[in-house]
C-alpha cells in the first residue's frame, strides 16, 4: 500500500516573481534556492525551502495553462498542495478503487520525479499533485 511521506510543496500561482518576492524572501526572509523553467508544464517556478518542504511559486509561461487561467479568475494566491508519496504509481491505483477523480490517471515522468493531478471536486475544491522522488 502507498504511503504519503510528506508535503513536498505548496504551490503559489504568481503573475509577477519579483514583486511576489518582496514577501516571501524580502518581509518573511526566506532564501531562494533556484528558478527552473518547466517546458512541460509552461510554467516558471522558484523554488524557496521551508524546513523539510519548500513554498514554489508557480508563474505562467503561457496563457493556455491552467495556472494562467487560475491567476485570471482569481488574481493569483495558493494553486495546490503536493503530497510527496512513496510511490506514485500504487496510490493512483488506490485511489482509482476509491472513486477518487483524477486529472492524471498515469503518472507524468520528469526528469527525478514523476508527478500526477487529483482533481479538485474530489478534494474538497483542494487541487492535490501527487509527487515521487526517483
Amino acid at each position: 500500500m502507498a504511503k504519503i511521506k510528506k508535503i513536498n510543496h505548496i504551490a503559489i500561482a504568481v503573475k509577477d516573481v519579483e514583486e511576489s518576492l518582496k514577501f516571501w524572501r524580502d518581509a518573511m526572509g526566506l532564501q531562494v534556492d533556484h528558478i527552473e523553467d518547466v517546458p512541460s508544464q509552461k510554467s516558471e517556478v522558484v523554488f524557496i525551502p521551508v524546513g523539510d518542504s519548500e513554498v514554489e511559486l508557480v508563474k505562467p509561461t503561457s496563457p493556455d495553462t491552467g495556472v494562467a487561467k487560475f491567476i485570471e479568475e482569481r488574481g493569483g494566491g495558493m494553486h495546490h498542495l503536493c503530497f510527496e508519496v512513496d510511490n506514485i504509481d500504487e496510490m493512483l491505483n488506490q485511489l482509482k478503487e476509491k472513486g477518487v477523480r483524477l486529472i492524471n490517471e498515469i503518472a507524468l515522468e520528469l526528469p527525478g520525479r514523476k508527478m500526477a493531478f487529483v482533481h479538485p471536486k474530489s478534494t474538497n475544491g483542494v487541487l492535490v499533485e501527487l509527487y515521487e522522488v526517483l
